[in-house]
């Protein structure tokens, strides 16, 4: 019987579904493509019968990384935003999260979702991006043509991160684009 490293088979079997997806996670950042249960399972030192107890299937497992990831990206934009000042700022905070979520992988993550998860990802991956932008539009003004700029740069800006370039570099040329941007919706 495999020992419990916690004080209780619930919290041991919660640590053991936290570390399945971390898992799970962490594969598909590595090479955007969607582990096997027997891959998840050798990066956690857990038998591939024993993940059964967790997750039915590969599907099932990669729906319970959708549930984990969309709203962990949510989270974080969320967070920095409603922490900044003015509206520059919350703008600034949009786009530096964001970027910083890339240049950690969890864009990788995301890409790799969709890639395998396709269905189940379109619906989660719009519901996601309209929770996102909501507060980069609430930032503008509800101008929506301003936040699709601001996206584009995002966009282009990882696109950058995800083919190797330098995460300063890639910043610094952001703030110069957008820096005075910034400045004027606080002025």
């Amino acid at each position: 019987m495999p020992r419990i490293n916690a004080d209780s088979l619930a919290e041991h079997r919660a640590q053991q579904r936290r570390a399945l997806l971390d898992a799970a996670r962490a594969l598909l950042a590595d090479s955007s493509a969607a582990p096997s249960l027997a891959e998840v399972g050798r990066r956690t030192g857990l038998a591939r019968t024993s993940l059964y107890q967790y997750f039915s299937s590969r599907e099932e497992l990669l729906d319970a990384v959708i549930a984990d990831v969309l709203p962990r990206w949510s989270e974080r934009i969320h967070a920095a935003m409603d922490a900044a000042p003015g509206p520059g700022a919350k703008v600034a905070a949009y786009v530096e999260v964001n970027l910083a979520l890339v240049d950690e992988g969890e864009h990788a993550v995301v890409r790799g979702l969709a890639t395998h998860a396709r269905d189940r990802m379109a619906t989660a991956g719009k519901a996601m991006h309209d929770e996102i932008v909501r507060p980069l539009l609430d930032a503008l003004g509800g101008d929506e043509a301003l936040a699709e700029m601001v996206q584009a740069v995002v966009y282009t800006a990882s696109r950058m991160l995800e083919e190797g370039r330098d995460r300063a570099e890639v910043a610094g040329h952001v703030t110069t684009l957008l820096g005075p941007f910034y400045a004027s919706l606080d002025g």
